[in-house]
């Protein structure tokens, strides 16, 4: 382990395998999104890409590039890495590896939310702030019912799952008070797309993450590597417990639903890639910035996959995340039990 000074009088430890576990994710990313925006009826090679990115590239290639598929590829990016880190967030919340805004009801709140703008006949815009503010909303409810003197992690996935059953009770009544048109174009969303994703996607999420991130990683990083250790000592070490959590979740919250909201509710990438990360690191703590990096990877990867391994039949990518995240599951229910702690 080693340890890099920071203004301030700060200071931050790395893990050597962790640093290289966060660069191989980065550079997967990246390899996937350059070889996934020169990839299509208009191939281009990865030079091209970086060209055309660069600004050297041809009129026709700007516009291939920039204004269709590198929208897609960025939007990926952030909304895989913003599961990520919202997942790693619960799970450190709830001290539960099966701590996720699919579990826990959140990413069911955001669902309800676009359902009603799409029943009432909303565009695209109202769609995602429908989503956004469906997402908060039941994490406020849930949170409201979770307290009890303290949030507890117990209380709060069982509140949680309660709450995620009736938002799907919910959501098909609304599905069948929709239009048959509104009707399909809300089951495409449910999935998890990113078809057709642009700029205007893209943008909000990338501005909301440039302000979440910075507070989690700074403000609660170290926080959070203390309160695993238990609640009496991170107390005892002038944390703020209650404060931290409180934190922890209404950024884990905004970044689901805004996640939700740019493509659709992405099925088991905030699960997956926190424990996928924590494997691959071995490093203790919630691993923030390697979820990120890890979910960013996957995402951008699996819809990759998604559009070229099943030849004619382009799959959203939610389909793709949900068969793999529902065996990956399955697998660590199994183990959880092993261990006894389930």
């Amino acid at each position: 382990m080693s340890v890099i000074r920071l203004p301030g009088d700060r200071s931050v430890r790395v893990h050597p395998r962790a640093l290289a576990v966060v660069t191989g994710c980065v550079l997967l990313a990246l390899a996937v999104g350059v070889l996934t925006v020169g990839d299509g009826d208009y191939p281009m090679s990865p030079a091209e890409v970086l060209r055309t990115i660069a600004g050297a590239g041809t009129p026709a290639q700007d516009f291939i590039v920039n204004e269709l598929r590198l929208p897609r590829v960025v939007t990926a990016l952030l909304v895989g890495s913003a599961l990520a880190l919202a997942g790693a967030l619960f799970q450190s919340l709830v001290r539960n590896p099966l701590g996720s805004p699919d579990i826990l009801g959140f990413t069911q709140g955001a669902a309800t939310g676009a359902l009603v703008v799409v029943v009432a006949g909303g565009g695209s815009l109202a769609l995602s702030a429908g989503a956004v503010l469906g997402g908060v909303l039941t994490g406020v409810v849930i949170y409201a019912l979770a307290w009890r003197g303290g949030l507890h992690g117990q209380r709060l996935v069982l509140i949680g799952i309660g709450a995620a059953a009736i938002l799907t009770g919910v959501n098909g009544y609304l599905l069948t008070r929709a239009q048959h048109m509104e009707a399909a174009r809300a089951v495409l969303w449910l999935t998890g797309s990113l078809d057709g994703r642009g700029w205007d996607d893209a943008l909000p999420l990338l501005a909301a993450m440039a302000v979440l991130v910075p507070v989690v990683l700074l403000g609660c990083g170290r926080a959070l590597h203390v309160i695993e250790m238990g609640d009496d000592l991170a107390g005892g070490l002038g944390i703020r417990v209650a404060r931290v959590r409180l934190v922890m979740l209404a950024a884990a919250v905004l970044l689901a639903a805004l996640a939700a909201a740019a493509a659709g509710p992405v099925a088991f990438v905030a699960l997956v890639a926190p424990q996928v990360a924590k494997r691959m690191t071995g490093a203790p703590g919630p691993n923030l910035v390697a979820s990120m990096c890890t979910g960013a990877g996957l995402l951008v990867t699996a819809d990759w996959a998604a559009q070229r391994l099943f030849g004619d039949h382009l799959l959203p990518v939610g389909v793709l995340t949900g068969v793999l995240g529902g065996g990956y599951l399955v697998w660590l229910l199994a183990v959880e039990r092993r261990a006894g702690r389930i």
